[in-house]
């Protein structure tokens, strides 16, 4: 043990020792670093440089201007060389600055080369590894090289991080003035008058089970109980989103509802044949003339984004929550028609046996499946395929199943990504 490590080890260990005695385990000879310089020096990590070779402060101090408005809290993800540390405890406004560790092992090697005990010893820190939560801090700061370097341990808080960051401009698609958004909800406006308020559903099915079914690949194995089981009298609710619609058709399985929010949608995933005693949710900027072939009941609903601020003032709908996948609606429609258990089929959030969805052929519903780059972990701890949105996706289900601990939520397949906060349904998930 080198004499810096054994100095910054002394003071953690003096003030966390929980963290120390991890540190102490980590492995930092397996991280593959060198010393990269320039006008200065860093270092690289699997080709990725921690921090600025040329500037490392500078670097820090523009990452510390970017935060809009002074903040007596602050979070900082990953641990860097301690420089952006530096920079925002030279604030006299600062309070407590909790640093969270992405990469231990990474850690433990700077701790054995750089002297880390100036803001280590700081009364204001609060030290932690980032998988010690279950949820990310506002306001943050995370290292973009520790983005990428994260252990799989740290995983979730990463893609919890990766999310948050990019939250704005995901919105952007959804901004009121956005002119194909004016020109979607102008089409639609007569047909949103006469619908029914989604409200109308709501408390209709007190203390039912509900079956969300959506399109990922895991639903394949379960369509021919699905089908056997469709038509049970007094049996769950079967709710579908819209890209499953087709699928279980296909099947001889007819959906009680389906829900529908992305102004992509055309006939070719809910045609209207045969949809007499099958209810439509959606949500405005949809095609009106598909909207209007639907034979069965429609509810129109609303969400929180400003895409709706001017036309609900003008015709008032229920909202239903969506965090960008048709999922969230889906759920959400279930928990506020009374349900007591819900569970999900279907809701894999990555592409598990090389495929990205039920029913349908590589790239008919998004990207291919060549083109994704990230990954989770299954509902057996392996790592799986998956892109950036699906992630996303995923985050917002669990922070919605969080908030409802009044309804139990079940999975029905570990091939997908897991689920926080849902339990493995033992009639439906093979071991």
């Amino acid at each position: 043990m080198s004499e810096i490590l054994q100095r910054n080890l002394a003071v953690i260990d003096q003030r966390w020792p929980d963290v120390a005695q991890r540190l102490v385990a980590e492995n930092a000879d397996a991280v593959p670093a060198q010393l990269i310089e320039g006008q200065g020096s860093t270092l690289s990590v699997a080709g990725i440089q921690l921090t600025s070779r040329h500037d490392r402060l500078a670097e820090a101090q523009l990452q510390a201007d970017s935060l809009p408005a002074a903040s007596p809290r602050l979070h900082v993800y990953g641990t860097g060389l301690g420089d952006l540390q530096r920079v925002l405890l030279a604030a006299d406004t600062l309070q407590v600055l909790h640093v969270h560790i992405l990469n231990g092992a990474l850690f433990a090697l700077v701790l054995q080369l750089l002297e880390q005990r100036d803001w280590l010893s700081d009364p204001r820190v609060v030290l932690a590894y980032a998988d010690a939560a279950s949820e990310i801090r506002l306001p943050f700061f995370a290292l973009p090289a520790e983005l990428v370097l994260t252990a799989d341990s740290s995983a979730r808080i990463r893609d919890r991080l990766v999310s948050e960051v990019h939250v704005g401009f995901n919105n952007q698609e959804f901004s009121a003035d956005n002119p194909d958004n004016v020109r979607m909800l102008e089409q639609g406006k007569a047909l949103l008058r006469c619908d029914t308020d989604v409200a109308d559903l709501f408390g209709s099915q007190p203390g039912r089970e509900v079956w969300v079914i959506a399109t990922g690949p895991s639903l394949q194995q379960h369509l021919p109980r699905l089908a056997a089981m469709s038509g049970y009298p007094m049996g769950p609710l079967l709710i579908c989103v819209d890209t499953a619609y087709v699928p279980l058709r296909r099947q001889g399985i007819r959906p009680d509802v389906v829900v529908s929010i992305d102004h992509r949608i055309s006939t070719r995933h809910l045609p209207s044949d045969d949809t007499a005693d099958i209810a439509l949710v959606y949500l405005p900027r949809q095609d009106a003339q598909m909207l209007e072939a639907w034979q069965g009941p429609r509810y129109a609903a609303y969400s929180s984004s400003p895409v709706y601020s001017l036309i609900r003032q003008q015709m008032p709908k229920a909202d239903l929550h969506v965090g960008g996948s048709v999922i969230h609606p889906a759920v959400d429609l279930a928990v506020k028609m009374g349900a007591a258990r819900i569970t999900l089929f279907g809701a894999d959030f990555a592409f598990p046996g090389g495929k990205t969805h039920t029913g349908w052929q590589d790239g008919d519903l998004g990207p291919q499946l060549h083109v994704a780059r990230h990954w989770v972990h299954d509902g057996r701890g392996e790592k799986v395929t998956t892109q950036l949105n699906l992630r996303s996706y995923l985050i917002e289900l669990e922070r919605y199943i969080a908030r409802h601990p009044e309804v139990q939520f079940f999975n029905t397949s570990r091939d997908g990504a897991m689920i926080a906060g849902t339990q493995f349904d033992p009639d439906w998930t093979a071991p």
